[in-house]
């Protein structure tokens, strides 16, 4: 379909080269996730890596304890794999993008190494964790800056609006990179409680930002929809569809019941992945508004105990808001369908934007 909408368009030859290498990126990563899947899952239980389930939690969760965990390191293979197979290997924003993905996969990894492997509950800790994802996404904010073109590059836009609400220097590029990224690896993290409830959202959000990122990169379709060009951008199609493929993969196991979870090692480095995309193609409140049960899954946390800090009060029954609803009643495959029907809804109303600005 993909093809199909570019033919229709009257993009060049390059624009459906890059297609299909955006179509095989899916392919290969989805292909080395459910070939790689089962042994991996052996391998995590033979090892004793099972997940951990919270005392206060829903009682249905106590059936989970022992289920295999770290299976994110399935989908940092696949993408990895199925980008540098498929990349235009000379794109600095791709490169970035993997790194980024990776890095946060290692401080992920470190932290489930020392959760489940150590039985230390803390992990390596939250301030060690934060300074790591701080020099990390700050890393990542920086060579996106150092390799923009100035102006559209690294204008602060709202969706619907054709012009930028501010062109940022060096300094407010950065930090407001290292907001992005840091909190949308966090975001990807705390919604990843549930069966499927991260793994299908970051699945559907990277598809918009596929779409996105190569109307971004294209001078002729920017122009007509009124979007920031930045050149290069298209060329982070390549690893979004990767990041689908691998996202899909890794559902067919994580599905309700789940043979296996991701741990931080994969929601920390997807959520980082979105960040960085958003990043580059000048997407960041557009991601936002089309990751929203992200965004709520971390506003539950923060009002939670900003709450209880205050007042001694909680808000929501537990949180992360998926708890909240199991624990009034929700069973957990409604939770997670519903959600990702507000996935699908919010992503559907950032594509909006493609109609058009005023």
């Amino acid at each position: 379909m993909f093809l199909l909408i570019i033919k229709a368009l009257g993009a060049g030859p390059s624009a459906h080269l890059l297609a299909w290498r955006a179509l095989f990126a899916f392919l290969t990563a989805f292909a080395l996730g459910l070939a790689a899947g089962p042994a991996m899952i052996r391998r995590l239980t033979a090892r004793l890596i099972g997940q951990t389930v919270r005392k206060d939690g829903p009682q249905s969760h106590y059936q989970k304890a022992g289920t295999p965990t770290m299976g994110g390191l399935l989908m940092l293979f696949a993408i990895t794999a199925s980008t540098l197979l498929w990349m235009r290997l000379g794109d600095a924003d791709t490169w970035i993008a993997l790194a980024t993905l990776l890095l946060f996969g290692a401080i992920g990894w470190a932290d489930d190494y020392v959760k489940l492997l150590s039985k230390n509950p803390r992990g390596i800790g939250a301030r060690a964790k934060f300074v790591s994802q701080t020099v990390a996404s700050v890393a990542a904010a920086a060579a996106i800056f150092a390799c923009a073109h100035r102006g559209p590059d690294t204008g602060l836009y709202l969706p619907w609006v054709t012009h930028p609400l501010a062109q940022l220097g060096v300094v407010s590029f950065i930090f407001f990179g290292f907001l992005v990224v840091t909190g949308a690896s966090n975001a990807v993290n705390l919604t990843d409680g549930l069966d499927g409830l991260a793994a299908f959202p970051t699945a559907v959000v990277a598809g918009a930002l596929a779409v996105l990122a190569y109307v971004a990169g294209s001078p002729h379709f920017a122009a007509q929809v009124d979007h920031p060009f930045v050149p290069g951008a298209q060329e982070l199609t390549v690893f979004c569809c990767a990041i689908i493929g691998a996202a899909l993969a890794f559902l067919w196991f994580n599905a309700y019941p789940a043979q296996v979870f991701m741990g931080d090692v994969g929601a920390l480095a997807l959520g980082a992945a979105l960040g960085v995309v958003a990043v580059v193609i000048r997407q960041e409140i557009l991601l936002f508004i089309m990751g929203g049960v992200f965004v709520a899954e971390t506003l539950s946390v923060m009002l939670q105990v900003g709450s209880f800090k205050l007042t001694g009060r909680r808000i929501f029954r537990m949180a992360p808001l998926h708890h909240h609803f199991e624990l009034k009643g929700w069973p957990e495959p409604r939770v997670i369908v519903r959600f990702w029907i507000a996935t699908i809804v919010l992503v559907l109303v950032g594509l909006s934007t493609l109609g058009g600005r005023p």
